[in-house]
């Protein structure tokens, strides 16, 4: 498998945990997210979307969508269980990961930032619209997982939502956001870190880290 992706995105960074967890192999294919080579023509025939995560599975067919690509692996290589079985179950951990892929992320990455630079804020406005949204949806977050999580977001293994957890709150250190406020969510991804492929997987051990 090719997985086409940049050592900063947070949604290539889920799968590439995912991938770890899972023990599968797959070949990086660097795509400069800040120099805009995910809008080159040569990469629209790849994804037409415009983003990054994109699997490329062994026949050449191609996927996209962080979530939609783990799902999709979880249901190939059923072990270990990324989306659990039981209905309610998996509902939950669906919930936490949307919250974080489509409810915090999408305000607070690049082509947002780079947006609002082009509208004349200023880096300090920037850096202030992006600590207010993740603040916004971190408390929602810690909310959901008071007194509900194990050691990880749902239960005592890791899951989805915590392929999904991790890269935020890496992205909340890296803009210097006051995390103090959400013990329970630094508590899990204190321990999804002592994980060899989640720590695999972070930004600063991918081949084309800056």
């Amino acid at each position: 498998m090719k997985l086409y992706t940049y050592f900063r995105s947070s949604a290539a960074f889920r799968v590439r945990i995912a991938l770890n967890l899972k023990g599968l192999k797959y070949q990086p294919v660097f795509v400069h997210l800040a120099k805009g080579e995910h809008r080159a023509a040569s990469f629209a025939e790849i994804n037409a979307q415009a983003l990054l995560p994109t699997l490329e599975l062994d026949d050449g067919t191609r996927l996209n969508q962080s979530l939609a690509i783990i799902e999709y692996l979880d249901e190939k290589h059923p072990q270990p269980a990324l989306v659990p079985k039981e209905s309610l179950a998996r509902a939950r951990v669906r919930s936490l990961s949307y919250l974080i892929a489509s409810e915090i992320h999408p305000l607070n990455n690049l082509r947002v930032l780079q947006h609002l630079k082009r509208l004349g804020q200023t880096q300090e406005q920037i850096d202030t619209w992006y600590r207010h949204w993740i603040a916004d949806g971190l408390e929602k977050l810690e909310a959901e997982l008071r007194g509900k999580a194990g050691k990880f977001c749902h239960g005592d293994a890791p899951t989805m939502a915590d392929c999904c957890l991790v890269p935020q709150i890496f992205n909340a250190k890296r803009f210097n956001s006051d995390l103090a406020p959400y013990p329970t969510t630094l508590r899990v991804f204190e321990g999804c870190m002592q994980l060899e492929a989640f720590d695999r997987a972070q930004p600063s051990k991918q081949p084309d880290a800056e």
